[in-house]
């Protein structure tokens, strides 16, 4: 038995660790359709951006609620002037006024005067702005909510239905491969026969044209594969670089026959995000006219300021002083500015409810087709998997009478492009049903 030492068994504890991790990392990267919603819901850059607008609308409460808190405000100025008027003022603000020493108060010279102050204000009333405000934030917040479940409503679709499509590539793919292992071998036993003189150069021929046309009808497959695992790879968040796998779920089960169509558009109305989303626009509408129209209500402010005036920075007490009081200020005439604005947020909140109307027609109108689609893909794939079953059938007998020298190579030709066919458009028809009860649920507000 060969005996290591340590540095030898902490080396090969590195390479398997390595190993092992690299094998972990792959695992990793083979998504059922499940994990691949979830990693996408996690990395996809447009969930991303929902959720920053999600904070930004947080913060534009925030910042509205701020209107009904004191503003407070610390400041200092400096002022130097020798206008008489002004100079007197400093000197009476600065508790230095004295009329026995003289001063020329029409010659007052230079004076310097250095302010600091605290100033702390109060809105009373504004119209209800403030509290218009607020409520069209908090829906904006709810906006912004329900636009992120919209878009991850339309995100689960859209990763199912790539991987559904990836799928159908592989499924499409082992056909056309089942194909050319047929026709090759086909081929094969064909040029022994016309080597030996009992089969027709038409024959051979036949079936090189047959072979190029699967080879062709497979590259075109393994190309829409790739396509497919590109288009997964950007929903998913991935980069190009990135290794990624389908694990094969065997996917079987068809979508059951869905519901009549006033029972969907019932589920789709009360739960759909997007027709939500809207309505919360038009909300969001009413309060922005709201906001319009109190700007012709009179505006009531308290305030008060406590500072101090000095020739110098020094500060002392004995010049501080107080000043309070309550400013109210009505618009008289703005230059139409007020009525302009209220007329610009009564055309928006128009356009915000004709663009409801709008959303709730589109979700009608993708309710209906996915649930046809759906109709259609099931009813297509009742057709195509009889269509299968008498195509092999049909390919089993012809080669039998091939084999017997029955019939020519046409005609096996035929039923091999027509049982290809028929596998081709019963995998279509099966995930296109797929697809299309993913369709149904982000149109019903499935996945909410």
């Amino acid at each position: 038995m060969r005996l290591y030492d340590k540095r030898q068994l902490s080396l090969l504890t590195a390479l398997l660790l390595s190993i092992a991790q690299a094998h972990g990392q792959s695992d990793s990267n083979t998504f059922t359709l499940q994990q691949a919603i979830d990693y996408a819901l996690t990395n996809n850059a447009e969930i991303g951006v929902m959720q920053a607008r999600i904070g930004q609308a947080e913060s534009q409460l925030g910042e509205s609620l701020a209107s009904f808190y004191p503003q407070i405000k610390a400041s200092l100025s400096y002022q130097h002037s020798d206008n008489p008027a002004q100079a007197f003022s400093m000197i009476i603000a600065q508790r230095r006024l004295n009329l026995s020493d003289g001063t020329d108060f029409n010659h007052p010279g230079g004076v310097d005067n250095y302010r600091p102050q605290v100033t702390a204000s109060y809105a009373l009333f504004r119209g209800g702005q403030d509290y218009y405000r607020q409520q069209a934030a908090e829906l904006g917040i709810a906006s912004s909510e329900l636009e992120k479940a919209a878009t991850r409503n339309h995100l689960i679709n859209n990763v199912t239905a790539s991987y559904y499509g990836y799928l159908a590539a592989q499924d499409a793919h082992k056909v056309s491969q089942r194909s050319i292992d047929a026709v090759t071998s086909e081929l094969q036993q064909s040029r022994i026969k016309f080597d030996a003189g009992t089969l027709l150069k038409s024959d051979v021929l036949s079936l090189e044209v047959q072979l190029a046309e699967a080879k062709d009808n497979e590259i075109q497959t393994a190309n829409a594969i790739e396509i497919a695992k590109a288009m997964l790879k950007t929903l998913l968040g991935m980069d190009a670089s990135q290794d990624f796998g389908i694990a094969d779920a065997g996917l079987t089960n068809l979508p059951a026959t869905p519901s009549d169509f006033e029972q969907l558009l019932t589920q789709a109305l009360g739960r759909h995000p997007a027709l939500q989303a809207a309505e919360k626009r038009v909300a969001i509408a009413e309060q922005q006219l709201n906001i319009a129209q109190a700007a012709h209500l009179p505006r009531a402010d308290a305030f008060v300021s406590y500072g101090s005036d000095s020739k110098d920075l020094a500060f002392s007490s004995n010049r501080d002083n107080v000043t309070a009081g309550v400013m109210v200020e009505v618009d008289v005439f703005s230059g139409f500015a007020t009525q302009e604005k209220v007329h610009k947020a009564e055309h928006e909140l128009t356009a915000a409810r004709e663009s409801a109307r709008q959303t709730r027609l589109q979700v009608e109108q993708q309710v209906k087709t996915a649930q046809l689609k759906l109709l259609e893909a099931l009813n297509r794939q009742q057709v195509t998997s009889t269509a299968v079953t008498a195509a092999e059938e049909a390919l089993r007998l012809v080669n039998e009478q091939r084999q017997a020298g029955v019939v020519t190579v046409t005609r096996y030709i035929e039923a091999e492009v027509a049982r290809d066919k028929a596998q081709s458009r019963e995998i279509s028809a099966r995930f296109d049903a797929l697809r299309a009860e993913a369709e149904l649920k982000q149109a019903t507000g499935f996945w909410n």
